[in-house]
């Protein structure tokens, strides 16, 4: 009689599922923050707010149920799958990029739907399915014990909410004493989410995004006047040794998928150097390497390398400039080498549409774009995302030899790119043996990359360009991120990694090699944004009516720090990660932290003024002496119906 009593009391107690489904959800959350989340907790205070910070979201999005009288249980279900569904994304997502989804990467996952198969698949596990379970305990409570539940008044969902708001705004306070400024200053995503939890940082990144599309709307001319202040004040001039060296040749920019600075000169076990054509390039003397140049890429990566090589400006915080901000004016370096009579081109294994590339690249300036379309894009020669890389320079030859010159062209590699499995036919260079296949695969794809650019550059002095023109190489971003530390001590020989040996690791190589003029290893310090103000030097064309971010690597006023886009940076003297300062030789905690206040605010400032341009789109409202404006939309690429052996157009 008692079971029976208790049984119905329960079916018409709905506020105790309502209760079961908070708890289970808030448990679940608190576990995946500590098992898939490196959100640097350093105190009491922040492992408390860890622990609160999915209840007030849990509260509000399971509380708006109580407002549905006859489908409670429905709602409250379908509420929890999606919030489940929220947080599997992002563990999955962090699995990589050591990042969260925001909503732009959710229009870029739209826009580049269907090609991410294989990367999505490897960062999946067997036990992921957990993180629905209790979804699957809400359904069978509802089917069985609370079968009978409705809501008998809307009272409670008023309790809630009120209960709700005082939980969040109880941890904004605690969250804001820990780390004032925490929604008006914060450059990083993991701040937010280790104060607020991942629920709460989608509400916010919500705000953020409306916000960022009005600023165009209320922006006017008089914004830019601060940046071109800002701009002429940091303005290095260039070194005159090197100024015009390179006046009236072709450029050739190869972005190199996924590749990492350490690789250089990097021998495995058996004595067997990794990548023995960059290494030549690194130590001929005719090349400029510059060892300690960075990535500084945010959620867009390659695109946003590309970005900032052609551009120097930073990118986003928050999404990608190519799918976000396609729309805005730019006077990226394709543009600018237009009114000296350059032909512009890209070359890129994969389909036009990727990355918004399509779109973007006639804002930038291009006149040709060959996408997969232009490729024998067989079975045999495609690998991750598009064209393996031997194929593709291959065929990319005969294209490139029909480029009216002077040229300005870039090579966008594919084959070094995550999850870095091999083709058994393509190498026979050994896996590295490090306790993580990722890692292991990654030696054999950078090897294979290695060698088609040997390729590429026997075939450009077989044929006369390489005499006649730039060729510049760049690591595009980093291949292994954060979660295969433990194999990549193994691989440096050290007993862990640091968090400055990790900023360390976001090192990417930067070769220029310019016909005729000495080169050398290079060892200031720089960053994707530097490259444009240094090619165009080289070429003879002074930089400083454009609006950039960008020093010149090879000026003598060169600046000796490099931000990164969550607002941390490094520096020869200094690292400041998560506003910790570090000593960049020791890598130890500096005493008196302030040390890297000075550089800090400079990188801010800077991010800020970049930030102003492109949110608010404020080259339309400025031109550089000289420049031509470009219209894209009188750009049409050829079409599918190319001729792949010249890449021109069949009648």
């Amino acid at each position: 009689m008692k079971k029976i009593k208790l049984t119905k009391k329960l079916n018409n107690n709905y506020m105790t599922f309502f209760a079961i489904a908070v708890v289970l959800f808030w448990i679940k959350t608190y576990i995946a923050y500590q098992n898939e989340f490196k959100l640097g907790i350093d105190n009491n205070m922040q492992k408390f707010l860890l622990i609160i910070n999915p209840l007030s979201s849990s509260l509000f999005f399971f509380g708006i149920s109580l407002l549905f009288k006859k489908h409670t249980k429905l709602v409250m279900i379908i509420t929890n799958f999606l919030l489940s569904f929220l947080l599997y994304a992002n563990i999955a997502y962090y699995r990589f990029f050591n990042d969260f989804i925001t909503i732009p990467v959710i229009m870029q996952a739209r826009t580049n739907a269907g090609q991410l198969g294989d990367s999505a698949t490897s960062l999946m596990s067997g036990f992921d399915f957990l993180y629905f379970a209790d979804t699957i305990i809400l359904i069978i409570l509802a089917l069985t014990v609370f079968k009978k539940v409705t809501v008998e008044n809307r009272k409670s969902f008023k309790i809630v909410l009120l209960f709700s708001i005082t939980v969040f705004l109880f941890n904004l306070g605690l969250a804001e004493k820990d780390r004032p400024q925490l929604l008006s200053r914060s450059f990083d995503r993991n701040y937010i989410v280790k104060y607020l939890g991942a629920y709460n940082f989608t509400i916010y990144d919500i705000i953020q995004n409306i916000q960022s599309s009005s600023q165009r709307v209320f922006a006017d001319s008089s914004d830019i006047t601060d940046v071109e202040n800002y701009r002429k004040a940091n303005y290095a001039q260039p070194n005159p040794v090197y100024f015009g060296k390179a006046k009236g040749m072709n450029v050739i920019y190869v972005s190199l998928e996924s590749f990492q600075n350490f690789m250089i000169d990097y021998k495995m076990p058996n004595g067997q150097l990794v990548t023995p054509f960059l290494d030549s390039l690194a130590h001929d003397g005719n090349t400029f390497y510059f060892d300690n140049f960075y990535h500084q890429t945010g959620q867009g990566k390659t695109s946003d390398a590309e970005f900032l090589m052609e551009n120097s400006l930073y990118p986003m915080s928050q999404g990608a400039v190519f799918i976000n901000k396609a729309q805005n004016t730019f006077q990226a370096a394709p543009a600018i080498l237009k009114g000296y009579g350059y032909n512009s081109a890209v070359f890129h294994g994969n389909y036009k549409t990727f990355w918004n590339r399509n779109v973007m690249y006639k804002a930038l300036g291009y006149d040709q774009f060959f996408d997969a379309e232009y490729y024998s894009m067989t079975p045999e020669n495609k690998k991750n995302y598009g064209m393996k890389d031997k194929p593709y320079f291959k065929e990319s030859m005969p294209m490139l030899e029909n480029l009216k010159q002077p040229f300005y062209t870039k090579f966008i590699t594919l084959s070094n790119h995550f999850p870095f499995e091999m083709d058994p036919q393509d190498t026979s260079f050994p896996p590295g043996n490090f306790g993580d296949t990722v890692v292991n695969q990654y030696f054999q794809s950078a090897n294979y990359m290695d060698q088609a650019l040997e390729q590429f550059f026997n075939d450009l002095k077989a044929d006369g360009l390489y005499d006649k023109s730039v060729i510049v190489l760049y690591g595009d971003h980093y291949g292994l991120s954060e979660n295969h530390n433990d194999a990549m001590a193994k691989v440096l020989g050290v007993d862990k990694i640091t968090p400055t040996l990790n900023a360390k690791l976001q090192q990417v190589p930067l070769f220029i090699h310019v016909p005729g003029v000495k080169g050398g290893v290079q060892h200031q310090y720089g960053g994707e944004v530097d490259v444009r103000p240094t090619l165009l030097h080289l070429m003879g064309i002074d930089t400083k009516d454009y609006m950039e971010f960008g020093s010149d690597l090879l000026s003598k006023n060169h600046r000796d720090w490099v931000a990164f886009r969550n607002g941390d940076y490094v520096s020869p003297q200094s690292i400041q990660l998560s506003d910790k300062c570090y000593n960049t030789n020791t890598g130890e905690l500096m005493a008196d932290a302030s040390a890297c206040k000075p550089d800090s605010e400079k990188v801010k400032t800077e991010l800020q003024m970049s930030d102003e341009i492109v949110t608010k789109d404020l080259l339309r409202f400025y031109k550089p002496q000289g420049y031509k404006a470009i219209d894209p939309n009188n750009y049409q690429y050829l079409g599918p119906k190319s001729n792949k052996a010249t890449g021109t157009k069949t009648p």
